[in-house]
This record gives structure tokens, sequence and C-alpha cells, in this order.
């Protein structure tokens, strides 16, 4: 499918280690799922890498109904719908980043928390809820918002 923007691609956000272990195709082939994944990329993401002025990994992004069921994701995720993802830096850690979506007055649908990665979705319609999370297992600093 090609590039979304500058620094992402479809490609990262169907690349899934479990799908490859599984053998589940992960491919995007709705025209909804990739209008939603550009959405995020360009509302979310590309700003938030452009702050960072490093890379800002996808862990997990797309996830087709199999592979979500696989990986053990909620049936009302947001990844099948191509309006989540998974993303890590190496250079700053998710409280960080989740910091830098604040101040720089991003919107997103859910921001979570976990140790090693921060959960950002961006609803391609409709409003953004903006609702901040900590998974369960997260034992950093909490957002003063």
């Amino acid at each position: 499918m090609g590039t979304i923007s500058k620094n992402f691609s479809y490609h990262e956000f169907e690349a899934s280690t479990k799908a490859k272990e599984k053998r589940i195709n992960n491919t995007i082939t709705s025209f909804d799922v990739r209008d939603a994944l550009k959405s995020l990329v360009i509302n979310l993401l590309q700003p938030l890498r452009d702050w960072a002025n490093a890379a800002v990994n996808v862990s997990s992004g797309y996830r087709c109904p199999e592979l979500n069921e696989a990986v053990g994701g909620s049936s009302t995720s947001q990844h099948p719908k191509g309006e989540a993802a998974d993303v890590w830096c190496p250079v700053k850690t998710p409280y960080q980043l989740a910091c830098a979506v604040i101040e720089l007055g991003l919107e997103f649908d859910q921001m979570i928390l976990y140790p090693g990665f921060l959960h950002l979705s961006y609803k391609k319609s409709g409003k953004q809820r903006m609702q901040i999370l900590y998974n369960k297992s997260y034992k950093g600093k909490k957002l003063s918002v």
C-alpha cells in the first residue's frame, strides 16, 4: 500500500511477530482501515514523531480480527479498525510521549500508558474521548491534566 507520511508506512502497521508465528495474514484489505490509519498517523503519530526528533516505533498497529483474538485483544479493540497503535521510542519513555501528546494539544480517543509502550487511538470520525488510562502493570508517574 505504501507511505502514509514522511515517517510511517502501512507495512509497519501490518507487521506482527504473532501473525507470522501463527501464519495469520494481517494485510490491510479495507479502505476504511487504511483511511483510519492515515487519520491516526496524520493527527497523532507523525506530530509525536516530529516532536521526539527520533523514531516512534509501532509495536502493534493494525490487527485483523483473527490476529486480535490470537493476541488476546479486547473485542472492542480499536486495532482491527485501524484506529489504534502501540508505540515506543528509543529515546523517550511512554510517560514522556504521553506528556508530549498533552503539551502539543493533540486530540486522541484513548491513551493508555504501559511500562514499555504507549497505546494511542484516534477515531476516524466522531468525537475523540480524550481518555487517559493506565494499564494495571504501569507503576510510573501519572499525568496531571
